[in-house]
């Protein structure tokens, strides 16, 4: 399954190639998948404790995806159950004035997550060639070194120990539609729209060209991406949960011995 979500570096492969309606990786039903998800949570669980007990890894979880792709989702219901004191979440939205003073990853690199936590960027640096590129904001040719840069700001992280895991939730245009009007028509959910996701809705086929160009530039052996079909929201679940389990566990995590008392391993 990892294989097959895996994104390409083709340079003649194109996003429309994956369907995002597609659920053959996942060889059962919904309701399958649903009780292998409250298995995976606790598995996950155990993981981060194990992580941050064996402290010298630590794991960057990026998440990218068009308005309504379920980012949030993916926080809430993958990560339900996981020690709140080992994740953290950063979120990045468009740069103040002092962050565009420096460099497009100055105001990155202090949420990268210290050894033994997890860390979830909901979106990222990546909009740096994302909503940078799409409406104009930096030309070409800077946008087109960002490539470059991002690859080598994440070899830096994986060399110091962080594992770096990105997804790109993949949603159909049909299915954005749908959820935004359901927003709209349901009170409870009517605070999540903005009027800002109907304008970036205007720019769909210019994001999907950025979308593709940034998987395919920055898809590497040290941090993978993975191009996950997200309608239906339990696959998208189970998929991310899946392969942040097998990440984890590739890790070969163990818990210290630990120091021993002089008189032995019992309490007085």
């Amino acid at each position: 399954m990892m294989k097959e979500l895996r994104a390409s570096r083709d340079p003649h492969w194109q996003l429309d190639q994956v369907d995002p309606t597609d659920t053959s990786s996942f060889h059962g039903k919904k309701e399958e998948a649903e009780e292998r998800l409250e298995e995976l949570r606790q598995r996950l669980d155990q993981l981060q404790e194990l992580l941050y007990a064996d402290h010298r890894f630590a794991m960057l979880v990026v998440l990218q995806g068009m308005d309504s792709a379920g980012k949030d989702g993916v926080i809430r219901h993958v990560f339900e159950g996981v020690n709140p004191q080992g994740v953290e979440v950063a979120a990045f939205k468009a740069p103040t004035t002092t962050e565009l003073d420096h460099d497009f990853l100055w105001r990155i690199h202090p949420h990268a997550p210290a050894k033994g936590h997890i860390t979830i960027f909901n979106r990222s640096h990546y909009e740096d060639v994302l909503a940078a590129r799409v409406h104009g904001t930096v030309p070409k040719d800077v946008w087109e070194k960002r490539y470059r840069e991002i690859n080598g700001f994440e070899r830096t992280l994986a060399h110091e120990g962080t594992t770096v895991v990105k997804f790109f939730l993949h949603l159909s245009r049909a299915e954005q539609r749908k959820r935004l009007q359901a927003r709209l028509d349901d009170p409870t959910k009517r605070w999540k729209f903005s009027s800002a996701d109907l304008h970036e809705r205007q720019f769909w086929r210019d994001y999907q060209s950025a979308y593709r160009d940034l998987l395919v530039e920055t898809d590497t052996d040290w941090a993978p991406w993975y191009v996950v079909p997200s309608d239906h929201k339990w696959f998208r679940n189970w998929a991310i949960s899946t392969i942040l389990v097998r990440t984890l566990e590739g890790l070969k995590l163990a818990y210290p011995q630990g120091p021993e008392h002089p008189d032995g391993n019992q309490v007085p």
